[in-house]
C-alpha cells in the first residue's frame, strides 16, 4: 500500500465531520480526559480516544494505520516530561513524533494533522481544550484523502 494524500480544492461537504483518533497514556492523559468527563467539561465528539499504557509505547505504525482507516487527524498525549510512570516513555514519544511529522509530510499529509500534547491527570480542562483545538484545526484543513 502506498499512502499519499490527494489535495483537492473542492470544499468538504457541509455535513462532513472530522475523525480524530487520540492515543492517550493510561496514567495521565487518559485520567485527565476522564476528569474532563466527570467534571462535565465537553470536548468535540469528533475525537475518539484509544488508551495506551504509555505514550512511549506509541508505534508510528499506529498513526499510519489510523490515517489508512479514515482518521483525519491524530492526537498523541502523555505525561508531562519528567513525570512518566515508565521513566522515559514520553521522551521516546517526543523523538518519535518529530520523526513522524517529517514522515507524514513525505506522504503529502500535513504535519499539523499529528499533534503531541502533555496532559496530566489533573488537567481535564487542558484535555478538552486540546481536543477542541485539534477538531477546529482539522475542520480548517478539511478531510484527508489518501490515494490507495
Amino acid at each position: 500500500m502506498v499512502m499519499t494524500a490527494e489535495h483537492e480544492t473542492a470544499p468538504p461537504p457541509s455535513d462532513w465531520q472530522p475523525r480524530i483518533v487520540a492515543f492517550l497514556c493510561n496514567w495521565c492523559s487518559y485520567t485527565g480526559a476522564d476528569l474532563a468527563g466527570i467534571s462535565r467539561i465537553q470536548w468535540d465528539p469528533a475525537v475518539s480516544i484509544l488508551r495506551v499504557m504509555c505514550s512511549g509505547r506509541m508505534d508510528p505504525t499506529f498513526v499510519a494505520k489510523a490515517f489508512q482507516l479514515g482518521a483525519d487527524g491524530v492526537i498523541i498525549s502523555g505525561c508531562h516530561p519528567g513525570d512518566c510512570h515508565y521513566q522515559e516513555g514520553n521522551y521516546k514519544t517526543l523523538r518519535r513524533v518529530h520523526l513522524l511529522r517529517r514522515l507524514v509530510a513525505e506522504f503529502g499529509i500535513e504535519p499539523e494533522r499529528v499533534k503531541l500534547v502533555w496532559v496530566s491527570a489533573s488537567e481535564g480542562d487542558r484535555w478538552a481544550e486540546t481536543a477542541n483545538e485539534m477538531a477546529e484545526q482539522i475542520r480548517k484543513l478539511g478531510p484527508l484523502r489518501l490515494a490507495s
